[in-house]
């Protein structure tokens, strides 16, 4: 059975958000008629300010359906220093949803979101015991011909350039957890650098990062460049599409091709990884 996933991340509504880019993603998600829209986190700018929930809820409800969002470290309230520490998801809940660990089954593939955001951090991330009992209960319930999809803002592994940027701080236990739970891919976001990994030790998994999708944060080695991940899957392969935006064709471009086996070891067949081949 044939999936397609947009996987985008690192909106940051507010004073960096980029209109143009974002209204070209809205249009180019609509013309894959993808089978769902995944956002790992950092949805707004300042999770202290209504006036960027609303902007993303507006945002968000034009992108195709279904979607499943999961929240990240920007939006938690960084000023009101009461919500962060004791309700740092209050804002979260009350404007997006208040499902921590949101779940999209489609024959043959089943995708589980998890929160890695919390209040005593300004840039890290945390998936604290409970949110992994959860996650691996509910991959559970699923059989390992199924392909399963874990989604988290923080990633577990930092990719090149990004050495002093923040991780889950438990990653290697995170790590054991997605193994246990016989997960495909992990997708993730934060460091506003797209890229493509194998993780694990025992099974191995992928982790896909997307670059910010439609925000002027951009890092170094995006070299200026919004992004976000197309997915296939497929019975026995794994397709990820990596497209940043062009300021000259104003579109999304293909800038890295990757394609996994579903099973056995996971090294791509084929890859171009650099955003400046677009």
């Amino acid at each position: 059975m044939r999936s397609i996933l947009i996987h985008i991340s690192d909106l940051h509504a507010g004073r960096t958000f980029h209109p143009q880019v974002a209204e070209q993603l809205v249009r180019e998600a609509h013309d894959l008629r993808p089978d769902l829209v995944i956002v790992s986190g950092d949805l707004v700018q300042r999770a202290d300010f209504t006036s960027q929930w609303e902007q993303i809820v507006q945002y968000l409800q034009r992108l195709p359906e279904p979607r499943l969002i999961i929240p990240g470290n920007h939006d938690v309230p960084l000023f009101h220093l009461f919500e962060r520490f004791f309700r740092p998801l209050d804002r979260y809940r009350r404007y997006i949803s208040s499902d921590l660990n949101p779940v999209f089954e489609h024959p043959g593939l089943v995708v589980v979101g998890g929160n890695s955001a919390y209040g005593w951090t300004i840039d890290g991330g945390y998936v604290d015991p409970d949110q992994q009992q959860t996650m691996e209960r509910l991959f559970a319930r699923y059989p390992d011909d199924v392909c399963k999809i874990a989604v988290l803002h923080h990633g577990v592994v930092r990719p090149p350039g990004c050495e002093q940027r923040s991780i889950v701080r438990n990653a290697d236990e995170v790590t054991r957890m997605l193994e246990r739970s016989g997960v495909d891919v992990l997708l993730c976001g934060h460091h506003h650098v797209a890229h493509v990994d194998v993780a694990g030790n025992a099974r191995k998994f992928i982790v896909c990062q997307s670059g910010t999708s439609a925000s002027r944060r951009i890092r170094e080695g995006m070299r200026g460049k919004n992004a976000y991940n197309v997915l296939i899957i497929e019975d026995s392969t794994i397709h990820i599409s990596q497209r940043g935006y062009v300021e000259a064709t104003g579109r999304f471009e293909p800038f890295a091709e990757y394609e996994f086996q579903r099973r056995g070891e996971r090294l791509p067949a084929r890859q171009c990884n650099d955003p400046s081949a677009v």
